[in-house]
């Protein structure tokens, strides 16, 4: 385990580790101190805006209309969920199951399933120290809650591009020529890239943009309130998820630039 963690460089919390460096530096280097807290803080008071929030996820949502589709022949032929996250369980049976963002994925799926009678593909690896992988969780809550079953397992995965790369692979071989995409707006531009750059067609599921945007403002034609100003702790978070969705495509486009994933095991 590396003595820094991903999370620990991601902003905003770069920005409060940044602020934290400069005070501490400010006791031996006065003016380098300060003037590296100060530039932190600015950032972290920044990404805490709603006005900013807003944007980071329009933008976002803009990148996600912009990534090509690969054509298909033929109609969507499954129903692809994401994971997202998961948390402790509160029944002592379970010891995990899916957090917040995994479950609205999963009622989205429920609701397509329903409308259109495919079959489900859930797809999640396991996370460190869990004995079991996202892939259970998602399928027990579809099938014990939702009472929709689900078909194929993708359970190797630990990030986007191994999803797509490793249900592909699934689908293909099962004669599914395309399918349905479900994750959130805010997480679709790199879920679709990721697919694009498997080969593998899939349709996202309608995003609109005023889907998915939290405290944020959504529309540049909303009118401004001072409110949108002020520092909120939703917002902070809505800055989080949005720049490391960023982040995270400019990684993949480098990373994965030639569309391949190990498919004999999840990669790191």
């Amino acid at each position: 385990m590396s003595w820094l963690s991903y999370s620990s460089l991601v902003p905003p919390n770069v920005f409060i580790l940044l602020t934290a460096i400069g005070v501490a530096l400010a006791w031996r280097w006065t003016r380098l101190g300060l003037v590296i807290a100060t530039f932190g803080g600015a950032l972290l008071y920044l990404a805490s805006m709603p006005v900013v929030a807003g944007h980071l996820v329009g933008t976002v949502k803009d990148l996600a209309q912009a990534i090509p589709i690969l054509p298909s022949d033929a109609p969507p032929g499954a129903i692809i969920v994401l994971s997202a996250d998961y948390r402790r369980s509160d029944p002592p049976n379970q010891s995990y199951t899916v957090g917040p963002l995994t479950l609205e994925r999963l009622a989205e799926a429920a609701r397509e399933e329903r409308r259109l009678g495919l079959p489900v593909l859930v797809s999640g690896g396991r996370p460190e120290g869990v004995e079991e992988s996202l892939a259970e969780m998602m399928s027990t809550v579809l099938q014990d809650d939702f009472r929709v079953p689900v078909r194929w397992r993708e359970d190797r995965s630990l990030n986007t591009f191994e999803n797509a790369a490793f249900s592909a692979d699934i689908l293909r071989r099962a004669g599914v020529p395309s399918a349905l995409l479900i994750t959130h707006c805010r997480d679709m531009a790199r879920a679709l890239w990721s697919f694009h750059a498997v080969g593998y067609p899939v349709i996202p599921a309608i995003c609109s943009r005023q889907q998915g945007t939290g405290p944020g403002r959504s529309n540049d034609d909303e009118p401004l309130f001072a409110s949108d100003f002020f520092p909120q702790v939703p917002a902070l978070l809505v800055s989080y998820r949005a720049l490391h969705e960023l982040i995270g495509l400019a990684w993949y486009q480098y990373r994965y630039r030639d569309g391949k994933a190990d498919l004999s095991a999840a990669g790191p």
